[in-house]
């Protein structure tokens, strides 16, 4: 548990690299950021991996501090880690709060600001910790069995809150000593309920003893906040933690001491992150408003009396999801996408009216935390060819001001220009990308072109720079290509409306829009259109393989974590109520639609060399719809591989697996594209 006492050599670690020294090398040995490669070079797939990234900032009561998180990756333990910094506010300077082994993250300031209270897994599972924003030694607060998830301080400062899976029961232990590892699907559910722990001023010789606010097995507890007093609090639950029982969400209220709770709101479809009024009377939160379809429409800000009645909805004239940020004295705050941009909105109660806060028009903001008099916020702020920054600004006059410098991981390469195009695709949707450019770009010649394609579907692609993860975008650049991020027909940002374009009409819709922007660039004169590739993970693992079997418009295709057969994946899936909703129906009730958007009903025209990237043990997107692609491709005899990650999920989260995914579609297309002789593996 070791921190770094450095708040006496401020005035130097402001001068000092984003976080620190450069990020550790394979072999162990610091590598600082500035000699990281010459100025002419984009970044290696190591170094990419090794960049780090600042987030989750947290704004002292009175302003004077943030604490923000940084990630940075641990080769040695294959894993991305995070630690916690604190930024004076005044004068920008920041230091590095803790360094422990493994994590910590999930800041919150005490409501004095003498304390910041955090979790970390140093210890084997997420507890709660405490420490001092100058630095010094972390206390430990609690020791659960099962490990914290969030906490919230009490308005007094006395307790922390917090939530935590059930443990396993002695019933199921027992049964598990008899029968083995038995799993019954749908009946063997672990719930996450409520807790409160006393925080005692100073290190105790035995850990405060939790208190257990809700428990059972009729819901498990989400999102949460204390009253304004400190006696009541309230949460959103589900029936049960399965992602396919979001739409089961309701508020509830429950009174701390003595314990009694009851259901506030129960209306259809999901109801979630509670937020009390100043005065404490009434209770905000979003809902789907009883809306059939909510996996596309938009989500609503309500708001109702703590005593109980009817919900009031007040953003109906607000074209886009709203995601709440806070509620003081000058009214409910939100943020939303707008179009590529994200904003931060002040919504009136009491007439409704919405003014947006947030300036200039094309940044990008989101992550709000406000001071204790709700005149000044923290954020995470990035704006056109940046990397994303910790920010602050005043509520009123919103001037942001970045308060760290993550950007300079940058200052020794030389990355790609992004820019925003727009076209029309075959329906008259109007479509909006990232275009990403050499900084020598010619228009004169022709250049390969390489799409890459979002999940979501309700994703948005934005022209900020980010480090490289799971496609080695700059070393495409670097290469000779041009990379187009299409925000295709059901990405956020642009309205309901479009967003619900490709229901019924999943990959049939979205192609057109993908197909639509190569020949928008292949018109303006200065791409290859015979040498076109496409990949995308999830939702865009999806669209290349519908590509790679409807279309022969593309030298290769890279297929991430792809749908191949709705039916596949409508039977294996975590979010059945996903597929009810985009194609409006059961594959029993109508198989033609289910077919008519399957790219494996298209199989027999395949033609395209495909390479395909899955976990194993992937719920999102279960790994049958990759063995189906794989075969189906294998017996028409197209070049195929099919690259597994044992006992990942629907995301590849490690950096050794990712420096895996990255290398293997630099190969890929650099064979396909560029005609390279393939790497060995």
């Amino acid at each position: 548990m070791r921190s770094i006492r450095l708040i006496s050599m401020l005035s130097l670690i402001c001068q000092a690299s984003v976080a620190g020294v450069g990020a550790q090398a394979p072999d162990g040995v610091p590598r600082p950021a500035s000699t990281a490669a010459p100025a002419s070079n984009a970044p290696t797939i190591d170094q990419s991996l090794e960049m780090k990234t600042a987030s989750a900032p947290r704004i002292s009561p009175d302003g004077r501090w943030v604490v923000y998180q940084v990630s940075e990756t641990n080769w040695t333990d294959n894993a991305f880690e995070t630690e916690l910094w604190v930024v004076e506010v005044a004068s920008g300077a920041r230091f590095q709060l803790t360094n422990a082994k493994r994590s910590s993250n999930t800041a919150a300031w005490s409501p004095d600001g003498r304390r910041i209270a955090f979790v970390s897994n140093r210890d084997g599972r997420r507890q709660i910790y405490l420490i001092s924003p100058r630095g010094g030694e972390a206390m430990p607060l609690t020791k659960h069995e099962t490990g914290v998830n969030s906490i919230q301080w009490s308005p007094d400062g006395r307790r922390i809150a917090f939530t935590a899976a059930d443990p396993e029961s002695k019933a199921r232990k027992e049964k598990k000593e008899k029968l083995g590892e038995v799993a019954w699907e749908d009946e063997q559910h672990t719930m996450s309920h409520l807790w409160v722990v006393d925080v005692p001023a100073e290190q105790p010789d035995k850990l405060p003893e939790a208190m257990r606010l809700t428990e059972g097995d009729t819901f498990t507890v989400g999102s949460f906040s204390w009253s304004p007093d400190g006696t009541r609090m309230a949460f959103s639950a589900a029936q049960d933690p399965d992602p396919a029982s979001g739409g089961t969400s309701d508020i509830y209220i429950v009174t701390v001491a003595p314990k009694a709770l009851r259901k506030l709101v129960d209306t259809p479809g999901p109801d979630s992150n509670p937020m009390w009024s100043p005065d404490g009377g009434e209770i905000a939160y979003t809902t789907s408003a009883g809306k059939p379809y909510y996996y596309y429409q938009n989500n609503e800000i309500a708001v109702v009396p703590v005593e109980g009645g009817t919900p009031g909805v007040l953003t109906e004239a607000f074209d886009e999801n709203k995601s709440l940020a806070g509620w003081n004295r000058d009214g409910i705050y939100f943020t939303a996408s707008q179009r590529m941009a994200a904003h931060l909105f002040r919504l009136n109660p009491a007439t409704r009216a919405i003014e947006r806060v947030s300036t200039p028009d094309d940044g990008i903001y989101f992550g709000f935390n406000f001071t204790a008099d709700a005149r000044q916020a923290a954020f995470t702020c990035v704006w056109p060819n940046r990397y994303s920054e910790v920010c602050v600004s005043p509520l009123r006059g919103f001037a942001p001001r970045t308060l760290t410098s993550m950007g300079e991981q940058l200052a020794a390469f030389r990355t790609s220009v992004r820019e925003v195009i727009r076209w029309k695709s075959p329906d008259g949707a109007e479509i909006e990308g990232v275009l990403y450019k050499p900084r020598d770009f010619d228009p004169k010649k022709k250049y390969p072109l390489l799409v890459v394609i979002h999940g979501g579907p309700t994703g948005v692609d934005r022209p900020m720079v980010f480090a490289d993860r799971t496609y080695p975008l700059e070393q495409f650049v670097a290469k000779g290509a041009l990379i187009l991020r299409p925000n295709y027909r059901g990405s956020a940002g642009y309205g309901e409306k479009f967003r619900a374009l490709n229901v019924r009409n999943l990959g049939v819709g979205d192609a057109w829009d993908v197909i639509s922007g190569v020949d928008y660039l292949v018109a303006q004169g200065y791409v290859d259109r015979d040498r076109v590739g496409s990949m995308g993970w999830s939702q865009g693992g999806y669209i290349s393989a519908f590509l790679t079997t409807s279309s022969d418009r593309f030298k290769a295709i890279s297929v991430g974590a792809g749908i191949s057969n709705w039916m596949t994946y409508y039977v294996n899936t975590d979010i059945h109520p996903f597929t009810r909703m985009y194609l409006k129906a059961t594959p029993w009730d109508d198989p033609e639609i289910y077919a008519k958007t399957s790219p494996m009903t298209y199989i027999n025209q395949a033609s395209t060399p495909t390479l395909i990237q899955h976990g194993s043990n992937d719920r999102r997107v279960p790994i049958p719809n990759a063995y189906e692609l794989y075969q189906g491709l294998r017996d028409k005899g197209v070049p195929v591989r099919l690259q597994v990650f044992p006992g990942f999920g629907h995301g590849i989260n490690r950096p050794k697996e990712q420096r895996a995914v990255m290398q293997a579609n630099l190969d890929w297309f650099a064979r396909y594209i560029w005609g390279e002789s393939p790497a060995q593996d």
